[in-house]
């Protein structure tokens, strides 16, 4: 809080805190944000929604601890262009917990790594880091590690679709800037493929048959 006071247990219980305080610092009384209220809503539906279409396993907690990485990596993002390398830290040890846990894929979670984060780079480097960020080439690698070559390649196409239409949307209504936080749409697209990026690559190459 901007008056230091030191948070109790039961003022970091999610939602259920900012009900009980009425948004409002305990002792000092200043509001407190509604954009954490929001943030830890949308997070516990996601959470419902994984184990709603994956089920109770183990698989699930580490899409979930996924999810809330994603949705923080796309409020800071939005804000400040930037995705902090903790994040990305994170999504990493996630993506080395499942390797181990599923090794007999390894080779295309090993290649998940590099499919579009290699790509992505060589455009960094073509245009001196004036197309894509840093950040966003580190969480496409981590995400590859995670979910797997298929899968970051369908969220990152995803992504791009998305950011593509909603951004000229923006700029058109708006007149939102030319630069775009590509954190926020990269997010979608990888959530979006993790819980049902399966199902529409079978349904794609069944339609062939």
């Amino acid at each position: 809080m901007t008056c230091g006071h030191k948070l109790s247990w039961f003022e970091l219980v999610p939602l259920f805190s900012y009900i009980f305080l009425r948004g409002r610092c305990r002792k000092c009384k200043s509001r407190i944000s509604p954009q954490y209220p929001i943030v830890e809503g949308i997070n516990g539906f996601l959470y419902l929604l994984v184990f709603f279409i994956n089920g109770f396993t183990v698989e699930s907690v580490i899409f979930s601890l996924f999810t809330s990485a994603l949705l923080v990596l796309t409020v800071i993002d939005w804000r400040t262009y930037e995705i902090p390398i903790s994040i990305n830290i994170f999504i990493l040890v996630l993506g080395c917990l499942r390797v181990v846990l599923d090794f007999n894929h390894l080779r295309g979670y090993l290649i998940g790594f590099f499919a579009v984060s290699s790509v992505l780079f060589l455009i960094y480097i073509l245009t001196k880091g004036r197309a894509i960020g840093g950040g966003d080439i580190k969480l496409m690698a981590v995400a590859g590690l995670l979910l797997g070559w298929q899968l970051v390649v369908l969220g990152f196409f995803i992504g791009c679709i998305l950011a593509s239409v909603i951004h000229i949307i923006r700029m058109k209504v708006s007149g939102a800037d030319r630069v775009l936080a590509m954190g926020p749409y990269l997010s979608a697209g990888l959530f979006i493929a993790m819980l049902w990026g399966n199902n529409f690559i079978n349904w794609y190459l069944n339609s062939f048959n």
